[in-house]
């Protein structure tokens, strides 16, 4: 069973209860119909949680273009945290980190076919997408951390909670990392525990089971990342480097996400010693950040330099201006991808997003 990576502030318990009560009406206001939803004539489906922090949205978001795109006309709409626009964007192949923010740049530099936008109101968002030219309007939408948007009905939903912090034993903001009341997952078709370890073995699983204690409509799954090769933040740098040749070589891990620790420890295995350097989620990069790199790395030794950053930074990287060719040329990520820990379920999954896209188109 996971570690308690809670840190619950029983200080700020009260101020939860306020922020509960006013979730509550909230909901309720959504569910007598005063506030409205709107339902569309194509599969919209949600990925989301019911956490603040990273949950791997967006890795189960290209988990389901790369199981759709052969067949359907894709679409991911997502609010673009942290861009410097405002209202509806659509991506196109030169835009950048600003414009629409790091997760959809991420998602349209990998799948550049794949229509990418962004709105903080998703009703908007789905009609500006609908009323593109018959060529270009998509046959499915995923919604991209959209559980709490509710004034869209999606045809599906997808709730991702993370093995080390199980919205189970959270608690509301600001006591805990909470969104909503964890009973509020009842609105998910699915749910999925994701970031799992290797070796878990089927009496955790069991006991997951038990913790999360889905509904009998929903289905429980079980994922966890796998990782690849180093791959070059910048194109001019084209060689791969295998992990295993980390051990000649000075490395400097930085992160600007929710929750770095997986990927510290994943690198970590492979070398003896690393230096760390961790930023808020979404971090945008400055100059004085690289300085402060380059003096870390100076002060490491006189091998070969590596800084390796995760996937989602990289987009950020590539949007920094000017940055110097010595550090371009030294600046990796570590790519992942969702993996099913059982692959029975994995067909399972599959099947269920196939036949409920096939279904509703």
């Amino acid at each position: 069973m996971p570690h308690n990576n809670l840190h619950i502030k029983k200080w700020l318990l009260p101020l939860s209860w306020l922020y509960g009560f006013v979730v509550f009406v909230r909901n309720k206001l959504f569910e007598c119909k005063i506030l409205k939803q709107k339902k569309y004539d194509i599969p919209v489906i949600c990925v989301g949680n019911i956490t603040v922090g990273g949950t791997g949205k967006t890795p189960h978001t290209e988990y389901l273009i790369e199981l759709l795109q052969s067949d359907y006309k894709i679409a991911v709409l997502s609010r673009g945290y942290k861009r410097k626009s405002k209202g509806f964007v659509l991506a196109e192949r030169n835009s950048t980190v600003d414009q629409i923010g790091d997760e959809p740049y991420q998602i349209k530099g990998k799948y550049p076919d794949v229509i990418v936008a962004v709105d903080s109101e998703r009703q908007r968002g789905i009609e500006n997408l609908l009323a593109l030219p018959e060529d270009k309007k998509p046959d499915v939408i995923l919604l991209d951390d959209a559980f709490q948007h509710r004034y869209v009905k999606p045809s599906f939903t997808i709730l991702l909670t993370d093995y080390n912090r199980l919205m189970t034993r959270d608690k509301l903001l600001p006591a805990g990392r909470l969104r909503e009341p964890v009973h509020y997952a009842e609105k998910a078709n699915v749910i999925i525990v994701t970031k799992c370890p290797d070796g878990i073995t089927p009496l955790d699983l069991r006991l997951l089971a038990k913790d999360i204690h889905a509904y009998p409509y929903q289905d429980l799954f079980y994922t966890s990342f796998r990782y690849g090769s180093l791959m070059p933040v910048f194109a001019e740098n084209e060689e791969e480097l295998s992990l295993k040749k980390l051990q000649n070589k000075d490395v400097l891990l930085v992160a600007g996400i929710a929750n770095p620790r997986p990927f510290f420890k994943k690198v970590k295995r492979y070398i003896k010693k690393a230096e760390t350097m961790q930023y808020p989620d979404h971090y945008q990069f400055t100059s004085k950040d690289i300085s402060e790199m380059r003096s870390c790395l100076a002060g490491m030794g006189d091998k070969d330099k590596v800084i390796i950053v995760t996937e989602k930074d990289a987009a950020r990287f590539r949007s920094m201006d000017n940055l110097d060719d010595d550090i371009k040329s030294i600046l990796y990520y570590l790519p992942i991808r969702v993996s099913f820990v059982n692959e029975e379920d994995k067909k399972l999954f599959n099947n269920k997003i196939v036949d409920h896209v096939r279904e509703n188109s």
